[in-house]
């Protein structure tokens, strides 16, 4: 326990005579930390926009405006057959009618236009959603050989376009953000390695005086091992201290850049909280651990 506490002491008294240094170091490994958590952030982002927009496809078909109630309800049967076929939404003339003049509330000629008309111009109509979106296409096949009478057209709306924009994105993103990791590790190795180099330098006799002494390699060792450990817990707590406020800020632009989706990043830091920063400080604790033994090997050896 006695050694420990020095091995504790040693490491803080070298952290404290290299402050400079030290916060160059965990200043690098901050910069890591934020261009990892700012290719996740953007993701998050690409995954629950994708996702949202999956859940929002539909395909619409249009029946015609003096359909039979049994004819409608024997088309929906039909189309609920179908394995592709997630749920059915239906919506009468009135319905749409509705829905219509509520969507044009605040546009008066609009409503005019419509009013003058006399009568429903709407029809009514089937609104499908896919039960999974990589059958999309293979539904849309089968709808367009559906044989109906009472069907007046079909909206088949491309929503591969935007998802595969989005995925594409996301993918061109990630490969610039992982060569930026790229850069940002191996920065941290080199700085790593040189402020404990540094550090073992400026106690190389008493390294030498511990060796000959019978001092082992662990005590040796072990306080060096110990700043990494310092530098890795301190990088990552002061990216968390940092990076939740940031996402705060971030999410309220973000809800208007999303309208109509639910993509919420707190929450997704938040659940994710301990496989994403646990991950995250093992990392850095393996690169810092890495560089130190490397840089205190020399002097140590016996």
């Amino acid at each position: 326990m006695l050694s420990f506490l020095r091995i504790i002491k040693f490491s803080l008294q070298d952290i404290v005579r290299n402050i400079w240094l030290s916060i160059v170091t965990i200043t690098i490994l901050l910069l890591a930390l934020l261009s990892i958590n700012t290719m996740l952030t953007g993701q998050a982002v690409s995954d629950n926009a994708v996702n949202a927009v999956k859940e929002k496809i539909d395909i619409s078909l249009y029946l015609n405006a003096d359909a039979s109630e049994n004819d409608i309800v024997a088309l929906r049967s039909q189309l609920e057959g179908m394995p592709e076929v997630k749920s059915i939404v239906y919506t009468s003339r009135q319905q749409a009618l509705e829905s219509f003049r509520s969507k044009y509330r605040d546009n008066p000629e609009i409503l005019q236009a419509l009013r003058e008309l006399g009568s429903n111009p709407l029809s009514p109509s089937l609104a499908i959603t896919p039960s999974n979106f990589d059958e999309t296409t293979n539904l849309v096949n089968s709808l367009r050989q559906l044989d109906s009478d009472i069907i007046e057209s079909r909206d088949f709306s491309d929503n591969t376009v935007v998802v595969n924009k989005i995925q594409s994105i996301t993918k061109r993103v990630n490969e610039v953000g992982l060569g930026i990791i790229f850069i940002f590790v191996l920065t941290s190795l080199l700085v790593v390695y040189n402020s404990i180099r540094v550090a073992v330098y400026t106690h190389k006799k008493e390294i030498e005086i511990m060796r000959l002494v019978g001092a082992s390699n662990y005590f040796i060792y072990m306080p060096f091992l110990f700043s990494a450990f310092i530098f890795a817990l301190m990088s990552v707590l002061l990216m968390i201290a940092l990076f939740y406020p940031f996402l705060t800020l971030f999410q309220p632009y973000l809800e208007v850049f999303l309208a109509g989706y639910n993509v919420n990043l707190v929450t997704y830091f938040v659940n994710n909280f301990w496989p994403i920063f646990g991950a995250q400080f093992a990392v850095i604790l393996f690169i810092t651990l890495f560089a130190s033994f490397f840089a205190v090997r020399k002097y140590a050896r016996g």
